[in-house]
């Protein structure tokens, strides 16, 4: 039987996302004349469709048909997303200049959302099968054996980063085969040379694009208070930037958090997303939470995320083999590197990166395709011995 815990606590939270998209899109349905559970109504219907993903999921048998969805989440969703550049307008939504979302039946769809599960499956896949414990290799040795992987990656990061222009999901995706790479036996040295590599290749795609810089320069106009204050003045004075530059959305973000106080203002009675803060049902889902439901709003999604996150990590820890150990693995650190992102992003100790908060904020790509993760790891559950 698969795991009901996990699936439970799943299924309530993407009940509270519901609730949410619903108070939250309050201004944007005003703004653009729309019905008021427009969003409301969209979210749901994908919420009830991921749940029955998920179950249908679960039932079935890993030993055959793991490996089919897996392969077909990521050699399907990576070519979507090197054919989206060349596809028409109307089959395409873009934003910012980047095709991202695939137009079907009047919603719209981001591959790149289940791409990231198919990849963090062929990881599994691959490194259950020529990864192992290092032995003793040398760095070099073991570099040699990371190669294919790599390549791989880099194609990957090219795609998103440059043709998506989607810096965020690059991050969540280098964490996430960083921690499966270390978990499938590489060695610590081999593990910290390749985080430093990450590192300077993220820098890189930071200083080749103009509006990530000035992101960076938004963030540092809120932090570089706090930050420069054990720096002497002459140091300080050389990083400090003008307060014009200041990021208004994080302050916004930062005020609405600040105004829930422990309980919150109410269901509906938030301010800060009356037009303060852009598509709050979105990316600043947690900020929207945090003043309507206040400490204890968010204390319960986090108290959920953790029962969910400990479900998935201790299926994967009574996998029997390692492939699917690995993949358990895997999609627990892909959803908890995204929560953190978001959740570090808007409450200004980090950069803002555009990643959604799993199964909270409103997006019909982010849920369905974080659920078929979920039905994948419960599929997996029921050949562990779970309690």
């Amino acid at each position: 039987m698969a795991d009901r815990k996990l699936f439970t606590a799943v299924a309530l939270l993407i009940g509270i996302s519901v609730v949410l998209t619903y108070s939250l899109s309050a201004y944007i349905t005003l703004l653009f004349e729309l019905n008021q559970f427009h969003f409301a109504l969209r979210q749901a219907i994908f919420g009830f469709l991921s749940i029955f993903v998920i179950w249908l999921l679960a039932q079935g048998d890993p030993d055959k048909h793991l490996s089919p969805i897996g392969f077909s989440l990521f050699i399907g969703s990576a070519i979507l997303m090197i054919a989206m550049p060349f596809l028409p307008e109307f089959l395409v939504s873009a934003v910012g200049g980047a095709k991202r979302w695939i137009k079907i039946f009047g919603f719209s769809l981001a591959p790149v959302e289940f791409f990231k599960i198919g990849f963090v499956y062929f990881l599994a896949w691959s490194f259950s099968r020529k990864l192992g414990h290092h032995g003793g290799m040398g760095v070099k040795e073991e570099y040699i054996r990371f190669a294919p992987y790599g390549i791989v990656f880099i194609g990957a990061m090219f795609v998103i980063a440059f043709v998506q222009n989607d810096l965020g999901q690059v991050v969540v995706l280098g964490l996430t085969l960083l921690f499966m790479l270390m978990f499938a036996g590489s060695s610590f040295r081999f593990f910290l040379t390749l985080l430093i590599g990450a590192v300077l290749f993220f820098l890189f795609f930071i200083f080749t694009a103009e509006h990530r810089i000035l992101r960076i320069k938004s963030w540092w106009a809120l932090a570089q208070n706090n930050i420069l204050e054990i720096f002497p003045e002459a140091i300080a004075s050389q990083l400090r930037v003008p307060t014009e530059v200041e990021p208004y959305q994080i302050g916004h973000s930062l005020n609405a958090i600040h105004n829930g106080g422990f309980f919150g203002v109410g269901l509906s009675n938030g301010t800060f997303k009356l037009g303060f803060l852009s598509e709050v049902h979105t990316d600043f889902v947690l900020a929207g939470l945090a003043e309507e439901f206040g400490f204890f709003g968010v204390l319960i999604v986090v108290l959920l995320f953790m029962i969910m996150l400990q479900r998935i990590f201790k299926i994967a820890n009574r996998a029997k083999d390692s492939k699917n150990y690995l993949f358990s693995l895997g999609v627990g650190l892909l959803l908890a590197f995204a929560f953190l992102v978001n959740a570090y992003g808007i409450s200004g100790i980090t950069p803002i990166k555009g990643i959604s908060v799993p199964f909270l904020s409103y997006g019909g790509s982010t849920i369905l395709a974080a659920s078929v993760g979920i039905g994948m790891v419960l599929m997996i559950s029921k050949k562990a011995k779970m309690d």
